[in-house]
């Protein structure tokens, strides 16, 4: 954690948001997401649940629908909510007032952006090649890794989205790779099951073993609640060390483990 601390402070930590963040707000879950699009189709859910898995359904309702659209419309719609209050959530205001000059997150929703308005913070918004451009060093940057609700095109959502995403080769792709260079990564909010993190986790990994010239790579770390000493022995040989908490209700354990940051 000491070590953590000292590349936060040089301004040298990389925040990746995850939908645990979220959930913190009471977003709705994925397999709400699964119900709904089961409900659009005709089916009911517990049938559509046993007919693939959460990438292949979403894929499905894709060919039938023509597109996301729709689906993507409910999705903002439910995931900003009016009854959402965002000043209830402590993990978004020790996010958005803690110094993390670059913040990635797989979630499509805005709220991490909600929460650095609310909190005065001026930020830009990555979510295509064009925002690049837009960079402002004094800005922080918010990189929609998995797409925004802004954009249908960019969402990674179905399963031929998530297959063109485990390319590693998009232009936000390569933002990543140089920004993660000499930089340590915090993930928070990830299941330590999760095998899109995971692949990231092996990207990261082979980056730098393949770009550093043998020097060392910095130290990334993955916030879980429970200690887990397989993934812990997995994680390090990648070069990403698990920081648990004691505290079992893993919202508060998050809270508090951000409030160091702040």
């Amino acid at each position: 954690m000491d070590q953590l601390l000292s590349a936060y402070q040089k301004g040298n930590v990389i925040l990746f948001v995850g939908a645990g963040v979220s959930m913190n707000l009471g977003l709705p879950s994925w397999s709400q997401l699964i119900s709904h699009i089961a409900e659009d189709l005709g089916y009911d859910p517990d049938i559509y649940n046993t007919l693939g898995d959460s990438l292949a359904l979403a894929e499905y309702y894709r060919i039938k629908k023509g597109r996301i659209g729709p689906l993507r419309s409910w999705m903002d719609r439910n995931w900003h909510s009016d009854n959402i209050d965002l000043t209830k959530s402590k993990v978004h205001e020790h996010i958005a007032k803690a110094n993390f000059p670059i913040i990635y997150t797989t979630n499509y929703d805005r709220w991490i952006e909600k929460s650095l308005e609310h909190y005065g913070k001026s930020y830009t918004k990555i979510a295509s090649v064009a925002d690049i451009a837009e960079i402002n060093k004094d800005n922080t940057q918010v990189i929609k890794f998995h797409g925004d609700f802004d954009d249908d095109k960019s969402i990674v959502l179905d399963e031929s989205s998530y297959f063109e995403r485990l390319e590693f080769e998009s232009p936000l792709d390569i933002k990543f790779r140089a920004d993660v260079l000499g930089k340590s990564v915090l993930f928070i909010g990830y299941s330590l099951s999760d095998i899109n993190i995971r692949f990231l986790f092996y990207k990261l990994s082979k980056l730098w073993k393949e770009n550093t010239a043998g020097g060392a790579q910095p130290k990334s770390y993955i916030f879980s609640p429970r200690p887990n000493p397989v993934q812990e022995a997995i994680l390090d040989q990648w070069g990403i060390s698990i920081i648990n908490s004691e505290i079992d209700n893993p919202g508060q354990a998050l809270e508090e483990f951000l409030e160091v940051f702040v």
